[in-house]
């Protein structure tokens, strides 16, 4: 049985770009609704005791098993989305993560931009996502509850851009929402093979951090 993870900060920590209200519907309502639905969907079934990852990679494009994908990856997604904030975290990064970001995305006011942009521009609901890729960072975008797992990429970094993560505190203002996270909530990581630890960026580099287990 998958549980709902626990924060790795106050509800009020990240006021206020996220309020404590937004969180407590966001979290306590919205990804607790999705733990709860998988563990009625996966009782009983082949994935009864499978991990998350495992789950999403099996699932992943087939009608019959949409249901399960959709709870399943939005577990992931929002375990990990919580897991690429902390308190104070924002800004410009340093390091390596900048070397890339300098090389593959032009830089980072350019990638400030061109992230909020795949953030929210994704028609309807949906992700916007850092990933390392061939050793590359890219951006890009999924919509509704779909992941770079599947697509043979590693997130390094995520945004909600469904609405319920930030309308009760932007209404429909997103883009001002991303900024004000980088600004202050939200770096991307060292990178790929960067420390598992939290780093100066504030973001976990592993998904596998960010992923409940079944028992």
């Amino acid at each position: 049985m998958f549980t709902l993870p626990p924060l790795p900060f106050a509800e009020g920590a990240l006021a206020p770009v996220i309020s404590a209200n937004t969180l407590g519907f966001h979290y306590g309502k919205h990804h607790k609704a999705y733990v709860d639905n998988l563990n009625k969907l996966v009782a009983g079934t082949e994935f009864e005791s499978a991990t998350l990852e495992k789950i999403i990679k099996d699932t992943a494009g087939k009608a019959e098993k949409a249901g399960i994908f959709n709870n399943a990856a939005q577990v992931w997604n929002h375990t990990f989305y919580w897991n690429c904030l902390k308190p104070g975290a924002g800004g410009k990064p340093t390091g390596k993560i900048a070397q890339m970001i300098d090389s593959d995305l032009g830089g980072y006011d350019k990638f400030k931009t061109d992230f909020a942009q795949a953030c929210v521009t994704q028609f309807g609901s949906g992700w916007g996502w850092l990933v390392a890729e061939g050793g590359k960072l890219k951006l890009v975008k999924t919509p509704n509850a779909e992941n770079p797992l599947s697509l043979v990429q590693t997130a390094l970094g995520t945004f909600d851009g469904w609405e319920h993560a930030y309308y009760l505190d932007y209404q429909n203002r997103g883009p001002d929402h991303v900024n004000a996270l980088l600004q202050r909530n939200l770096r991307p990581t060292a990178g790929p093979g960067g420390s598992n630890e939290r780093d100066a960026a504030g973001l976990n580099v592993t998904p596998r951090s960010a992923k409940p287990e079944a028992p």
